[in-house]
């Protein structure tokens, strides 16, 4: 495990300090007790690794981890960012020559047929989280459908422990959470799964969608939308969406804006983000 954390590390930051390997070293522990996932639904090998989030299974199917988000490609400055290769080299690792179980996630497949799973492996007496290792690396981000909040709870922890220590991709500025009083900027990373911080201006309703506003003017600054079916799931987790007003958040998933024209010209609208889970929204730490 200690030998995973170093490698991880040296990914961007070449030998690691003390305090940061303990760190993620304690957050990789966690990784065993993970609670992701439903009932099992396959058992045996792993094929090769494809990128850092899918693989081929001994049967050969392809295998979409669930409740992540890497980067696939290997391609540095693309729009998925760096980190692709590091993060396929970890899988590689994580996987080989172990014992690899599926558990169920919350869809079966993606579009483009992959099993999306969990996915633990086995070595000696240990179970452990594929998901959780990678994210304790610094090598993948927690994902905007993490719908158990406690396998969230786990992972987030693992997340913010490799960003405190500055490894993995958390060592490269392409990485850090974007500024909500920057809507410009935002708009510019339209189609990208992204990280945003900033202070909630306001929380109005309108309809059937509940808005957190990061600024006043709705035609052009950031806001994250919810739908009022969803309200009840935030709730449960103890979040209470109106009293967000005037207080640091943190949010994650895909950033979207729609194209628009005006006096002939076209320009893109206020960026926002739709959060469906209540993983995708916590008060943000500014230590």
């Amino acid at each position: 495990m200690a030998a995973s954390c170093a490698a991880g590390m040296a990914f961007v930051t070449g030998e690691p300090d003390a305090a940061a390997q303990q760190r993620t070293v304690a957050a990789m522990s966690a990784a065993q007790a993970l609670p992701c996932g439903g009932a099992e639904i396959a058992r045996g090998g792993a094929g090769i690794a494809l990128d850092g989030g899918n693989f081929q299974f001994g049967d050969g199917r392809t295998i979409h981890l669930a409740g992540i988000e890497v980067p696939m490609s290997a391609v540095a400055r693309t729009f998925e960012g760096p980190g692709g290769a590091a993060a396929k080299a970890e899988l590689s690792r994580i996987t080989a020559g172990a014992q690899v179980v599926l558990r169920q996630a919350a869809v079966k497949t993606d579009r483009y047929g992959r099993v999306v799973a969990y996915a633990e492996t086995m070595r000696g007496e240990a179970w452990r989280s594929v998901e959780a290792d990678l994210t304790a690396a610094g090598l993948a981000r927690v994902a905007d459908d993490v719908g158990s909040r406690a396998c969230a709870a786990v992972l987030l922890g693992a997340e913010t422990a490799a960003r405190k220590a500055k490894i993995g991709l958390w060592a490269d500025p392409y990485y850090d959470p974007l500024r909500a009083d920057d809507p410009a900027r935002i708009v510019a990373e339209r189609g990208r799964f992204a990280l945003v911080e900033g202070d909630v201006v306001s929380v109005h309703e309108s309809g059937a969608t509940l808005y957190l506003n990061f600024g006043r003017r709705w035609s052009r600054d950031f806001a994250v939308t919810i739908r009022k079916r969803n309200k009840t799931r935030f709730a449960a987790a103890g979040i209470d969406l109106k009293a967000l007003a005037g207080r640091p958040v943190q949010v994650r998933g895909w950033i979207e804006a729609r194209a628009a024209t005006g006096g002939g010209a076209a320009y893109w609208r206020a960026p926002w983000m739709e959060a469906t889970y209540p993983a995708q929204i916590q008060l943000a730490d500014h230590d």
